[in-house]
């Protein structure tokens, strides 16, 4: 895992990440204080298929950059995520979650 890039969901307005929140439904208090999640592409296209898919009208506001595997645990710790979830299909879709000690 840490040998491979992975790409990204960015927000060009203020820089914050891509992320999930299990469970926490469609209350956005819930989703504050839920743990969150890091949102991880295996592809640059995977990515860019997800923001086509889900967020096509709002797709130019975000940007997709690549991180090296080595980064992904300080970057988990910089912004104090509870792991990562890894986007298996853009589409529907299907996302593995990694908590820190499981990665």
């Amino acid at each position: 895992m840490f040998s491979e890039a992975y790409y990204l969901i960015r927000s060009r307005a203020d820089g914050s990440y891509l992320v999930a929140h299990p469970h926490a439904g469609k209350d956005a208090n819930a989703a504050q204080s839920s743990p969150s999640f890091l949102l991880l592409f295996r592809e640059h296209f995977d990515a860019l298929s997800y923001l086509n898919t889900h967020a096509s009208e709002i797709a130019d506001r975000f940007s997709v950059e690549s991180i090296p595997g080595t980064q992904i645990d300080p970057l988990l710790k910089r912004w104090s995520f509870t792991g990562i979830g890894v986007v298996q299909d853009p589409l529907i879709p299907r996302v593995e979650f990694l908590t820190k000690g499981s990665i």
